[in-house]
């Protein structure tokens, strides 16, 4: 059965119930008041009071706050009881009369004394009061309006949850938050505005590395699940998502899943899962700017949807001559980048849709090397003396994808979905050494789902298939999987409980039977949430998620010879608990989390007694390790002209037990894991067109991403970087410029003593032009 219109949203107040069930009556009663009150004609007052021109005053001024999204609840009658209050200080008679005779139980009824008041000062008022009361009539339609409460829905889950009443950590940045941000690529957005911790991996930006909840700089990227409209983009290997392959313009929003999503996410999603919606709309923007160090970066996004196709195109074409030195003849580590996507999707029947998608992305980058701590503190652009020299990367990636959805009835749906993934990697070092490698990706994800009224259920089966051909010799690791999740919705409470079962096969150069092999592995999501109101909710959620090594931590170099195999390493186990509050209000949205994670067979390289090339150096497992830490995030709406929002994260990695080569590691913390790391931004709109930003970002000291036994005599420093950007907005168009770095402050990534790798040390501007149409 249809349940009334707003009763979806808990409105089960006495209240609201008499205010549906005398609906009609009250309609009929208005509409009559309405056809009355335009046929009256009204005497020009010979003198005029100031109570009714306060009383003018309030009446519009109460009509302005109702909001046209209907609602059965007590919000409108609220503000009615308000303005009554008002009107009654002049007609002490019916204000006794109204609270003598009235319960208040049934709102409605407020409207009707309101009514009768009006038509007692037929005499006396206005012909501009009387209009300003037909415009409140008419705008509340004898519905009640609610306030947004700014709860965003999530997208990429067919459980129909929003960030009020998921049983999850989640974070959720729309289209607007990123265009807000004018960034030139999509990890630096996620570095300024996100939780996450990201830094260039070794140089490189466009595949940054990434850490959320202290699994560390180093493996972060591995222990969380990234998928594009569903299409995972991890690699097999230890080479980080390339996240910069995303236009930021073609972006809807982005859902981050924090210690859940296990269950459809699946291997690797220990820290969590981000998933990436993009556009499907008829938007269409070209964004064009440039900036310091020869900065260029073009952001295109052409959309055009109707009942029968929809298809989209973005591109983004970024290019700088970098920021650092890479030889004693001038060179920079200059860097160019270049995205197209195309997505397609048909809809001959109302019920089935018909999806097609190619990509193709290619990078040319050089990368300087690292630096002494005194070269660093002298001049981080600098290429350095007792490095290795620079390196050059080309890298292509060809992304073919086809889906189909059907709608079998209004309760169930089957989505099946399949792409393939071709990448060319080719490293070229300073000596002439060319490491080259050539990937293959195939994944097939389908799933049924089933929902009506508080019911969800969602089952599935995924593939996904990898292949590197290079380093190491050509290596397979194939990984497949069931799911099935369900979710029950009842009244205030929801209830989450999953489980996916997940198998990973290895195998190198597909004729040594010694070195193939099969794990089996198991995950489970049990989470529980209260909605107290439409404001305040609370949750509780279980998480047994899985990692199985990826081909490179099977390996070892061997000098020249590259990488050999070494020993297969047992899959990671980890018993994530968090524990969540909400708190979302018309000008105020805040959320914060407390988690714990109890891990086992965490994946870690030891680093022998002489450095890298030791022969003790390997990487291997950490027996037991623990991380807990406490997440805040708020949006605050100061006023009309300012707004802020702050994120702060505290965690702890520890090492619990761990012997190795001899070393007993226990009681020691991970390296690469900052204790606090926190984000802000505040926003100032000194008129409709103009909005002024302030960015801060902080990142406490670490240890060095070698140092697992603490022991370095140099630490990762801590991160700090301040931006500041103006932009001006008027019809179709927008101009903006920024700075960032504001005060030219030297940040790091700290490999080990004397190895640190320069990042963001130097202020640069950009400014640009953003077109709408």
């Amino acid at each position: 059965m249809k349940t009334p219109k707003g009763f979806g949203k808990n409105y089960f107040s006495l209240s609201a119930i008499c205010a549906y069930s005398n609906g009609v009556t009250l309609q009929a009663q208005c509409s009559s008041f309405i056809h009355l009150s335009l046929n009256l004609s009204f005497e020009t007052l010979e003198e005029e009071t100031a109570p009714l021109e306060e009383l003018e005053i309030l009446l519009l001024e109460t009509s302005t706050k109702i909001k046209t999204s209907s609602c059965h609840c007590n919000c409108f009658f609220k503000n009615l009881l308000y303005t009554l209050v008002q009107l009654f200080k002049f007609h002490p008679q019916t204000f006794f009369i109204f609270f003598k005779t009235r319960s208040g139980i049934s709102p409605p009824l407020l409207r009707f004394t309101l009514i009768n008041y009006i038509l007692n000062l037929g005499n006396i008022m206005k012909r501009t009061i009387i209009f300003s009361l037909l415009s409140l009539m008419l705008i509340s339609d004898l519905q009640a309006k609610v306030i947004d409460l700014q709860a965003l829905s999530i997208e990429a889950s067919s459980l129909n949850n929003n960030e009020l009443n998921a049983p999850e950590s989640i974070e959720i940045y729309t289209s607007e938050d990123i265009n807000k941000a004018h960034v030139q690529t999509l990890p630096e957005f996620l570095q300024k505005n996100t939780s996450l911790n990201i830094l260039p991996a070794y140089g490189n930006s466009f595949s940054p590395l990434l850490d959320m909840r202290g699994y560390g700089i180093e493996h972060g990227n591995a222990n969380i699940v990234i998928r594009i409209n569903g299409r995972r983009i991890n690699n097999i290997d230890n080479v980080p998502q390339l996240l910069a392959s995303i236009s930021p313009a073609s972006i809807e929003r982005i859902e981050i899943s924090k210690g859940s999503g296990i269950v459809q996410g699946g291997d690797g999603a220990n820290a969590g899962v981000i998933n990436i919606i993009t556009k499907q709309n008829n938007h269409k923007e070209v964004s064009i700017a440039l900036g310091s160090q020869n900065t260029s970066n073009l952001d295109v996004y052409l959309g055009h949807t109707n009942d029968l196709i929809s298809v989209s195109l973005s591109a983004n074409m970024h290019k700088t001559n970098g920021t650092r030195s890479i030889d004693s003849n001038g060179s920079t580590d200059e860097k160019k980048l270049t995205s197209v996507v195309l997505n397609f999707a048909l809809t001959p029947i109302d019920d089935l849709e018909l999806r097609f998608g190619v990509s193709k992305t290619s990078v040319d980058a050089v990368y300087g090397s690292y630096l002494t701590l005194d070269e660093y503190d002298n001049d981080p652009s600098q290429s350095g003396a007792t490095n290795s020299g620079a390196s050059q990367q080309d890298y292509k990636v060809t992304v073919f994808s086809t889906g189909i959805g059907y709608d079998i009835n209004q309760a169930l749906d089957f989505q099946i979905d399949y792409s393939n993934e071709k990448k060319r990697s080719a490293n070229t070092y300073s000596s002439g050494f060319v490491d080259s490698s050539r990937y293959t990706y195939d994944n097939v994800l389908s799933s049924l789902n089933y929902h009506s009224g508080g019911i969800n259920l969602s089952t599935g089966l995924e593939a996904y298939l990898g292949n590197r051909d290079g380093y190491g010799g050509n290596i397979d690791k194939d990984n497949y999987a069931a799911y099935i999740l369900s979710q029950y919705r009842l009244d205030k409470h929801t209830l989450k409980i999953g489980y996916r079962y997940e198998r990973a096969f290895y195998e190198q150069d597909q004729t040594t039977t010694d070195n193939k092999k099969a794990y089996t592995m198991h995950g489970a999501e049990l989470a529980y949430n209260y909605t107290f109101d439409t404001q305040h909710s609370t949750f509780l959620s279980y998480t047994r998620s899985f990692q199985s090594a990826n081909i490179d931590q099977l390996l070892v170099y061997v000098f020249p010879t590259g990488g050999v195999f070494q020993n297969f390493l047992d899959p990671m186990k980890v018993d994530t608990y968090t524990l969540g509050y909400n708190n979302i209000q018309k000008d105020n949205k805040f959320k914060t989390s407390i988690f714990y994670a109890d891990l086992k067979n965490e994946f870690y390289y030891y680093t022998g007694p002489t450095g890298t090339f030791d022969p003790a150096s390997k990487n291997t497992n950490i027996d037991e390790s623990s991380k807990y830490g406490l997440e805040f995030f708020d949006a605050y709406h100061i006023n009309e002209s300012f707004n802020i929002t702050a994120l702060y994260t505290y965690v702890r990695a520890k090492i619990d037990k761990e012997i190795e080569n001899g070393t007993d590691l226990s009681g020691n913390t991970l390296p690469g894991v900052p204790k606090h790391t926190a984000k802000a931004t505040l926003n100032y709109h000194p008129n409709d067109n103009t909005v002024l930003t302030l960015l801060q970002n902080y990142r406490s000291k670490a240890y060095a991403l070698n140092d697992t036994q603490n022991n370095f005599s140099q630490k990762q420093e801590r991160y700090l970087s301040t931006d500041i950007s103006i932009t001006y907005t008027k019809d179709n168009y927008e101009v903006f410029a920024k700075i960032n770095n504001l005060f030219d402050q030297s940040n790091g990534l700290w490999i080990s003593d004397d190895a640190i790798y320069p990042v963001n040390f130097r202020l640069n501007f950009l400014t640009g032009l953003k077109l709408k149409f």
